[in-house]
């Protein structure tokens, strides 16, 4: 044996001690955790059936919808069945009893599909009608990311709500990845909702989002503190979004006890920590801009006009 091998061997031998050594839960449990691979061609085959006229499938050879739609409705349940078992039972995945349970929260997810495609169809309409830069419903599901961060958490929120592990926060992390939108699979999300632009938005976990509410990149709906840790857990830690509210870019709205009310419009770069009433207009108060030049020339302050008609946050 050569030194390079015997190395290697040196270094295996070390780390196999280490993992056995400290008892670690990802240690030599080999192919006892969720593929993401696997998942994301679930959310893959869940897109083609959510959006059948777009998405096609490109292993059918004579296309019809029925047959189309019954080839990834079996592939999806087949696979998404397995994955769930492995996350539910570990190296027990192949047990009677956690396979019968992953056989039934995949079926009860695969019969809540057409609830996902009746809101992700609002998403889309009201993705058009809020955007005058959208020429076409075909531009947004081809190419919106907001649209796509949408998808991915109404599928993985099924999921969630039906008590399944680790996959869930897989789909949604897979979407942040793609589309630096970060929505928690927890967050509840009413119908037609329109993310504008969306990178560096944040949902958290216990968000609670009406219908008709609008966003742009940037904003936060966030937790006041997560210093408590594990004791937070279930807690309500992120605000609550009312109906036909728009959040401009930048604001950051934060903790479990903060409502904004109906027809609220939050201008950008707010920062709010409580309640908004309904109707209010939330805006900076005070702003300024400074024009800086050189050294022959003056700088200009000019304080932004306070427009009276709007409810500020101090």
């Amino acid at each position: 044996m050569s030194t390079f091998e015997s190395n290697i061997n040196d270094i295996v031998s070390d780390l196999i001690g280490y993992y056995e050594k400290e008892n670690t839960k990802d240690n030599v449990g080999v192919f006892n955790h969720p593929d993401k691979e696997v998942i994301i061609d679930i959310l893959s085959s869940l897109r083609k059936i959510i959006f059948p006229g777009y998405f096609r499938n490109g292993s059918t050879k004579v296309y019809t919808l029925r047959n189309n739609l019954s080839m990834l409705i079996e592939d999806v349940m087949f696979k998404l069945t397995k994955q769930i078992a492995i996350v539910l039972g570990g190296k027990d995945k192949n047990d009677e009893q956690i396979v019968e349970k992953a056989q039934r929260m995949t079926l009860e997810f695969v019969k809540r599909i057409r609830r996902i495609r009746e809101y992700i169809e609002t998403d889309v309409q009201a993705a058009y009608d809020g955007d005058p830069a959208a020429y076409s419903k075909d531009e947004i599901i081809y190419s919106y990311p907001g649209l796509f961060a949408i998808l991915v958490n109404r599928i993985a929120h099924e999921l969630f709500t039906l008590g399944v592990p680790v996959i869930p926060r897989m789909m949604t992390e897979y979407a942040h990845s793609e589309t630096g939108i970060d929505i928690h699979p927890g967050a509840t999300i009413g119908k037609y909702f329109f993310i504008d632009h969306g990178t560096g938005i944040v949902i958290g976990e216990t968000t609670v989002i009406g219908s008709n509410v609008k966003i742009y990149q940037g904003v936060t709906l966030g937790a006041l503190s997560t210093r408590g840790g594990q004791a937070l857990k279930s807690k309500k830690r992120h605000p609550t979004i009312e109906d036909n509210v728009t959040i401009y870019s930048g604001a950051s709205i934060l903790g479990g006890d903060t409502v904004i009310g109906k027809d609220v419009v939050i201008g950008g770069n707010a920062f709010i920590t409580r309640s908004v009433p309904d109707g209010a207009k939330v805006s900076v108060k005070n702003q300024e801009l400074r024009y800086n030049y050189d050294a022959s020339r003056p700088v200009e302050r000019v304080e932004i006009e306070e427009d009276t008609s709007w409810f500020y946050i101090i």
